[in-house]
């Protein structure tokens, strides 16, 4: 039974995603700044978290970066439409996606159900699955999800592992960034080019010793990215 946190100083959206998510499978907490959010992260078995950017106390994207000192659970971003610099900030931070108020119930739960099914399938056996991938220097071993780069460990967030894992199991195959988005978020594309794009970058300086001048991820111009084998 999935753990949901939702973390807004404002109590009527955290009471309207309460009514949003009103499913039996969920179980739902509640912060009201960011300090309340991390503290409940660290208490307590979450599997998802729905933060918000601007509250007092803690901010969202200071509380995201202190979790993402010791947790990869799935942060979507509550945002306002003027708020897209701190979008694209928290992306580079460590979230996983955005929802921009004011939001539709279909969008939230939409977008929890993908976060969740990927963040909980993630290490599910798949008969089809490479349990090791190798590219040059760059190596995954999925059964551990640990990734190295010239045997040293690299820490990616989830999402920066389901990319690259979908990248080095398709050496050579481009993926548009609507391809990307389908298969790693497994949601219907909006706005998917530039949230992509923020994970790539983040990716690339990760795993790259030259983001500016990649070995592994390059981008083929209007069409998408691949990881370059060969």
């Amino acid at each position: 039974m999935p753990n949901i946190l939702i973390c807004d100083d404002e109590k009527d959206i955290v009471n309207a995603l309460k009514i949003y998510l009103n499913e039996p499978s969920y179980v739902i907490y509640e912060a009201y700044n960011g300090k309340e959010a991390l503290e409940k992260v660290r208490s307590e078995k979450i599997d998802l978290v729905l933060l918000d950017i601007m509250m007092p106390v803690m901010n969202g994207i200071e509380a995201m970066a202190k979790i993402r000192e010791f947790s990869n659970v799935p942060i979507i971003l509550l945002t306002a439409k003027s708020e897209d610099a701190d979008k694209v900030l928290g992306l580079n931070v460590g979230a996983d996606d955005y929802i921009t108020k004011p939001f539709s119930p279909l969008e939230v739960c939409a977008r929890v159900r993908s976060q969740l099914r990927r963040y909980l399938s993630l290490g599910a056996n798949n008969g089809n699955a490479v349990a090791k991938l190798v590219i040059g220097g760059l190596e995954l071993i999925d059964e551990s999800k640990e990734v190295f780069l010239d045997g040293e460990a690299v820490s990616l967030t989830k999402t920066e592992y389901a990319i690259l894992k979908l990248l080095m199991n398709n050496p050579n195959r481009v993926f548009s960034p609507t391809e990307i988005y389908e298969k790693v978020w497994n949601d219907y594309p909006v706005g998917s080019e530039n949230t992509v794009a923020v994970h790539i970058r983040h990716l690339r300086e990760k795993i790259e010793i030259d983001p500016a001048e990649p070995r592994y991820i390059k981008v083929v111009f209007g069409q998408g990215y691949k990881i370059q084998k060969g």
